[in-house]
């Protein structure tokens, strides 16, 4: 098969490599219905901060159907359509039980989805299958299930979003902007949306928020504070994973709220006595989407949510190395790859 592959910066092929085969008996083979570009991906393809030396198969957001399984998985079957999170995990280990998938002690984080056909280790704890086969229609949205909204998602219940909280989101890429779905969703009165493109602010809106900020820095500060009568917010979403981005969060929580970060940080350094007398809960990290991929995937489809939205540009998976350049020049939100 042909699959994607990074050699170097800027440097994306798409080129034959093997076809994925049952390596352990956990394991399970995937006809995949759609992948897509992360935005994490661009970190790498920017030539900074890569997963692994290359070249690399890149990709880590599948959905699909089952063709094969090993001989020790019991609960996913051939001709299941399953969605599976980007860090595969047994979902029975201690860490997995406390709601932490993505740091399970057996965690494999996924870099080959990139392609017509994955193998996904420990099938029966990372892959959840839907209750029918889901229309063709829908499978976008289920797509973003098995990171970006379960990246959102964590980020607004890290953030402690409660119904009829403030919640400020810092970052308008797809994780963002689902984000702002996630606490719409849990219900936030008010959602502040971080963001200085027309197109991005116009989908904000439609997944619910209700203020635009378009400053940055220490204006970007000083605006959430006259929204929020000097005090700030109750929840703030950092979805970026800069310096800049995280002290933006930080100073723009109320003492006492909350901070989720869940963009990849890159050269984050935080002050130690600005955090003492910041007065703020910091949780983030790897998402654990497994713990939501059952609610997630039961809302998009009953229709209840279409993040979908997000996939803003449309490519077959041979034009890939468009699909990178397109979002790294800010002209595409998230590429969907088409089998």
């Amino acid at each position: 098969m042909k699959a994607t592959i990074l050699y170097g910066a800027r440097d994306v092929r798409f080129e034959e490599r093997p076809d994925p085969k049952i390596e352990k008996p956990t394991d399970a083979i995937l006809r995949l219905s759609a992948t897509c570009i992360c935005g994490s991906d661009l970190w790498p393809f920017r030539g900074i901060g890569f997963f692994a030396e290359p070249p690399t198969p890149m990709g880590h957001e599948y959905c699909g159907i089952v063709e094969e399984v090993g001989k020790e998985v019991q609960n996913i079957k051939p001709g299941q359509f399953v969605v599976g999170s980007f860090a595969a995990s047994d979902n029975t280990c201690v860490i997995c039980h406390h709601g932490y998938q993505s740091s399970c002690l057996q965690r494999e984080f996924m870099t080959t989805a990139q392609a017509p056909v994955l193998r996904v280790p420990l099938a029966d704890g990372t892959l959840v299958p839907t209750r029918e086969f889901p229309p063709k229609e829908l499978v976008p949205s289920l797509l973003t299930t098995s990171d970006v909204l379960g990246t959102g998602w964590f980020a607004a219940d890290g953030a402690n979003v409660k119904p009829g909280s403030t919640a400020v989101v810092v970052g308008d890429g797809a994780v963002g902007l689902l984000a702002v779905l996630s606490a719409k969703q849990m219900g936030a009165e008010r959602i502040m949306a971080m963001s200085r493109h027309e197109s991005r602010q116009k989908l904000a809106r439609e997944f619910g928020a209700t203020d635009i900020v378009a400053e940055r820095g220490d204006e970007g500060v000083e605006r959430i504070k006259e929204l929020t009568n000097g005090i700030g917010a109750d929840s703030v979403l950092e979805c970026v994973g800069t310096q800049e981005s995280m002290m933006q969060a930080i100073r723009s929580a109320r003492p006492g709220g909350f901070v989720s970060y869940v963009g990849v940080p890159h050269s984050v350094t935080l002050d130690g006595a600005g955090l003492f007398f910041a007065h703020v809960h910091l949780h983030g990290g790897p998402a654990p989407v497994r713990r939501y991929l059952p609610k997630l995937i039961e809302l998009v489809l009953d229709e209840k949510i279409n993040p979908g939205k997000v996939f803003d540009l449309t490519l077959p998976l041979s034009e890939v190395a468009e699909g990178y350049l397109a979002m790294d020049e800010r002209r595409a939100i998230k590429t969907l790859l088409q089998l």
